[in-house]
């Protein structure tokens, strides 16, 4: 792959980041740097990076790697990468309503890399798209340091950006747009330290209302993305609703933080499979992700549902508990905490049935009277009855909590137990080898 590096003689940032850059290549003397497998051409320009439109057309390059500085009317010490482009008004450089191509998968990289070496009381991040040049058509990004003079000319600051080049590998990614949020995108950037998540262009709250269909679909074309993130708590209940409705009209899905950093290692082609196969199990039924681990093909496994109602009606809590630290997907309507079919990974069904059984029938036996006979777990219930007890002379109010709660109360001369006023009940569930699991 042919990467260009380019830095301008203008931007102090910039060119303490490309002598850096330049310093670390001449001095080194072991194995090359993750970069250094591609072939690279270090590139200095007279004119502001930001009016650098139409670029690529002098360069023989399949990425452009921007080296800059960041200005901020709040300064603080930042390293970031974001790509360019004016979701709005071209107020510094580039057109309006027009965005260059995002490398996601090379932004996702650097931001992780410049999260690990930030200087101390720097911190690292994305920022919204913003600013030109918006007419770049290779794969390009700004990565920069900022956001003062003192900043722009620290070597250590200007080292760190560099390495964090170097060190870009990019692995398996799911590349997204992002709505919503301030300047340095903080629910996206925590997304992507997290998980899988990498972001191509992403519009501040203040663009949201000017958005229109076709500026996002310039996003998802220009990023490649497959699903889109929302963040929600940054915009109006009226803006996200408009998000969902133009998001649809072009079949863009909308993925959830928890999703993403739940599926782990998951490609995106198998998280949909899933989301297929639960929707064959129950249309529209909402999905809950634990932790999957590796990729694999999704299947179904079954539950008796008489065995999963009673440790639901046992302990629903420790039921939900148990199933998150299971690798699975489980499932759930308004009228079923918890559905008695579930998906996993192929490899992993046989295992997931029997910690499931075994969660089942622990929940059970925790909260119940119960008895083992071969395959068949027996449970006994003792339930308060209040006829019973009102039949007997007790009064309703504090002795029916007494009873209720196990404790004997005095009734003139005589005492009635919790024993006397309890309505007793047998319930067997069929187990194949219940023996393995108790």
């Amino acid at each position: 792959m042919k990467i260009a590096l380019v830095s301008s003689r203008r931007d102090p940032g910039g060119c303490t980041i490309h002598d850096a850059l330049v310093r670390l290549l001449d001095e080194r003397s072991d194995r090359p740097y993750p970069l250094e497998v591609h072939q690279l051409e270090i590139i200095t320009v007279d004119e502001r990076l930001i009016y650098q439109d139409h670029l690529d057309r002098s360069l023989d390059a399949e990425l452009i790697i921007f080296l800059s500085r960041h200005s901020s009317v709040h300064p603080v010490p930042v390293l970031t990468v974001h790509v360019t482009g004016n979701p709005g008004n071209a107020d510094f450089g580039g057109i309006e309503r027009s965005l260059a191509t995002a490398a996601p998968e090379w932004m996702h990289s650097i931001l992780r890399n410049l999260s690990r070496n930030a200087p101390e009381g720097f911190r690292a991040g994305y920022e919204v798209t913003h600013h030109g040049p918006s007419e770049i058509v290779t794969p390009s990004l700004f990565v920069e340091v900022g956001s003062t003079e003192k900043e722009w000319r620290d070597p250590v600051a200007g080292e760190a950006v560099a390495l964090s080049v170097l060190h870009a590998s990019p692995s398996k990614i799911i590349p997204l747009v992002g709505f919503g949020g301030t300047h340095y995108a903080p629910r996206q950037t925590h997304i992507a330290l997290v998980s899988q998540g990498a972001f191509g262009h992403i519009a501040h709250s203040r663009e949201i209302q000017s958005l229109n269909e076709p500026m996002i679909r310039q996003m998802r074309d220009k990023t490649g993305a497959v699903a889109a993130y929302i963040d929600k708590k940054a915009l109006s209940s009226g803006e996200v609703e408009t998000l969902h409705r133009i998001l649809g009209s072009i079949s863009l899905p909308i993925v959830q933080e928890g999703d993403l950093v739940a599926m782990g290692n998951l490609s995106w082609e198998t998280y949909r499979r899933i989301l297929d196969l639960a929707e064959e199990i129950m249309p529209e039924a909402k999905v809950r992700l634990s932790p999957m681990g590796n990729d694999g093909i999704p299947v179904i496994v079954d539950l008796s549902p008489d065995l999963l109602d009673e440790a639901a009606g046992c302990n629903l809590g420790d039921l939900r508990k148990g199933l998150l630290a299971l690798p699975l997907v489980s499932l759930s309507t308004q009228k079923k905490a918890v559905l008695s079919r579930f998906i996993t990974m192929e490899g992993d069904s046989a295992g997931v049935r029997h910690d499931l059984i075994s969660l089942c029938v622990n929940i059970i036996r925790r909260g119940e009277r119960t008895a083992v006979a071969g395959d068949h777990l027996t449970i006994h219930r003792h339930r308060f009855d209040p006829g019973k007890a009102r039949n007997l002379g007790v009064p309703q109010g504090p002795l029916f909590g007494q009873l209720r709660n196990g404790q004997a109360v005095q009734l003139g001369e005589r005492v009635i137990t919790p024993e006397m006023v309890q309505t007793c009940s047998e319930t067997r569930i069929h187990i194949p080898g219940l023996e393995n699991y108790v």
